[in-house]
């Protein structure tokens, strides 16, 4: 359960400002008076730094207007600082798969930009993600030519961030000595510069490292100056990091009365900055503390509302443990069919975790020369015994082998019944996909040729009558009573062919059809926007290539159903509408800084307003996450496959 916090390369000024309103205060009159040039662009990337350490996303906000103002000035330099940035925060918010989608966007725009040390930077950053999902492998091949680049260049801030992010991926792999190694040598280079952040930052992975190791008292002691540090300075995502790390080690030591008291600070830290895996960590804290305290009603709660948070999430390891706590509770209740229930739960999570671990499981080069060597030795050795044996042992091998080849032969047939029931269960489910497909596309059909019947066949029509109406008022003689009536109803015709023309646009937008996914969704902001009080902010990558109709159709009722929801529920000012697409994967994003909803209140809209929407998510195979609270505003994420 220890976190790690693998540390981006950012703009070396976030380490120079302490933490006081004044500052914040002086960082926004800059951005005031700042012109629309690149020094606003580097005020506001400096701006999301400093409210980095407190309100994530605020910063991100400000990242997000410095990629925009970049754009609009075609300053590649900035777009790469928002980047880095923009992505360190997703990082931090355990949005893993959106950070590794925009790490290597950044690092095709450093490759065309030219610039090497840029290239370095996303290449350390790319690999920052790739631990994060514990791709070891990929972030040791991505990380290690920034070593090389920053020794050379001897730029000794660059290469304490690079040596401990190569402790965290040493401690991973279980090379505590190496992990050490690295850990101390960024902390020298830490104290040398004397950088609180990364200061602070490192404690925190070499505690981690310490604790890895086993060896927890030194992991507290060196934790508890790193968190200090943190609190000195106000570094709250530093601090909730540490503390979730103290947690642990509490619990590896069995300490639990100690364990209620950093569990409340990083729940409520972890609350304030939004970082759901923090939130997961603590929550299975206080409920290990209650259930060793015997107050099983607390810690059933605890572990329930922690268990429905990691799997929404797909966090594994933290699902498996509140699911080994609920079946402890279900025994000591005597609740056997629920005990049976949450063990066979933790055995299945427990085996899930193992095999994606070792999956990810990084192999080192001389490792894997010491393994074959020894392969190839045993292999001779073994030739060797074979010779000098009698027949005796010859019997006894063949018996082996045959013994060996029945229980293979068992689980190959074991293994192939699994597959084939697996497989009887995939059919039924691409079957019901299949269904669900087919009613949406016929509902965008009937949806289309709707649209063409009333703009072709009642619009034309309309116009017909408009045009006689006019011609017949040029030859009558009407008093001045009946032709305002003639007027009231020409008036009330034209009305009527708007109004057609406005269904028949919404059934199918032209500018869908004609000009694209993007295309239409800016004008469908835009039309929304205009003159209202809110504000919605388009964000839109990878769409220039057209999708199928039909997909481009489906994407484009989910965004406009949500923005709808988002105007109608939500008394929100800004509102966030975000579609990218890398590959065959689309991402939708509708955030918004409304009045939010409680888990009930959400409980209720997925049974009623979002069932269309949930249908057109699954016709392109995704899956929708909703996350929201009262006065903090309502994030809906969409993650497909096309």
């Amino acid at each position: 359960m220890n976190r790690l916090l693998f540390l981006f390369l950012l703009l070396p000024v976030k380490s120079l400002y302490a933490q006081t309103d004044a500052s914040k205060d002086s960082l926004l009159k800059v951005l005031s008076l700042a012109k629309e040039d690149t020094n606003k662009v580097l005020a506001l990337i400096t701006t999301g730094q400093y409210v980095e350490y407190n309100n994530l996303e605020e910063a991100k906000n400000y990242y997000l207007q410095a990629r925009r103002l970049s754009e609009k000035m075609n300053y590649t330099l900035g777009i790469l600082k928002y980047y880095s940035n923009y992505t360190a925060v997703l990082n931090i918010q355990a949005k893993f798969d959106s950070a590794l989608v925009l790490t290597k966007d950044a690092l095709q725009l450093a490759n065309r930009f030219g610039n090497e040390e840029r290239i370095i930077i996303a290449q350390q950053n790319l690999s920052a993600t790739y631990s994060y999902l514990q791709d070891y492998e990929s972030a040791l091949q991505y990380l290690l030519p920034s070593v090389a680049y920053f020794e050379k260049t001897k730029n000794d801030a660059r290469l304490s961030l690079i040596y401990d992010n190569l402790g965290v991926i040493y401690r991973e792999t279980k090379q505590y000595d190496k992990a050490l190694e690295f850990h101390q040598k960024a902390l020298a280079i830490a104290r040398k510069s004397g950088n609180s952040y990364d200061i602070a930052n490192v404690l925190s992975n070499l505690g981690n490292a310490y604790s890895s190791s086993k060896r927890y008292d030194s992991a507290l002691v060196i934790m508890q100056d790193g968190l200090g540090i943190a609190r000195k300075e106000n570094y709250d995502n530093i601090e909730s990091n540490i503390i979730s790390n103290i947690g642990a080690v509490l619990i590896k030591q069995g300490r639990y009365d100690s364990l209620t008291y950093y569990c409340t600070l990083g729940l409520r830290l972890a609350e304030k900055l939004g970082d759901s895996l923090a939130m997961v960590n603590n929550i299975y804290g206080l409920a290990l503390y209650s259930f060793f305290t015997s107050d099983f009603t607390k810690s059933g709660e605890l572990a329930k509302t922690g268990f429905r948070m990691a799997q929404q999430r797909n966090y594994v390891e933290p699902s498996q443990l509140f699911a080994d706590i609920l079946s402890e509770l279900s025994l000591v209740k005597g609740d056997l069919r629920n005990y049976d229930y949450y063990n066979r739960l933790s055995i299945e999570l427990s085996e899930q975790f193992f095999n994606d671990r070792m999956q990810r499981n990084v192999q080192l080069l001389d490792k894997k020369y010491d393994t074959e060597k020894k392969e190839k030795l045993l292999v001779i050795q073994q030739a060797t015994i074979l010779r000098k044996n009698t027949l005796n042992y010859i019997l006894i091998g063949s018996a082996v082998t045959l013994l060996i080849v029945s229980i293979l032969s068992y689980r190959n047939y074991k293994q192939k019944q699994k597959l084939q029931e697996q497989k009887i269960i995939q059919l039924g489910k691409e079957k019901l996909l299949l269904a669900t497909q087919s009613i949406v596309k016929g509902q965008e059909e009937e949806r289309n040729r709707l649209a063409q019947d009333l703009h072709d066949g009642l619009g034309g029509l309309l116009s017909g009558v408009k045009l006689q109406l006019g011609a017949m008022k040029g030859n009558l003689i009407l008093s001045e009573e009946h032709g305002l009536i003639f007027n009231n109803a020409l008036s009330k015709l034209d009305e009527s062919i708007s109004e057609m023309r406005r269904v028949a646009h919404n059934m199918m937008p032209e500018a869908l059809m004609k000009l694209g996914l993007q295309q239409a969704l800016q004008d469908y902001c835009d039309s929304l926007s205009a003159g209202q009080a809110y504000k919605i902010n388009c964000e839109f990558h990878g769409l220039e290539n057209r999708m199928e109709p039909t997909i481009e159709i489906v994407v484009y009722r989910v965004v406009q159903e949500l923005l709808n929801n988002a105007i109608k529920h939500s008394d929100a000012s800004i509102i966030l509408a975000q579609v990218m697409r890398n590959d065959n994967n689309l991402t939708i994003t509708i955030e918004d800084n409304g009045k939010g909803f409680t888990m009930d209140e959400i409980s209720i809209l997925r049974g009623s307003g979002l069932k269309n929407i949930k249908s057109r998510v699954d016709y392109l195979k995704g899956q929708i996450d909703i996350q929201s609270a009262p006065g903090k505003g309502t994030s809906i994420h969409i993650d497909c496959i096309i």
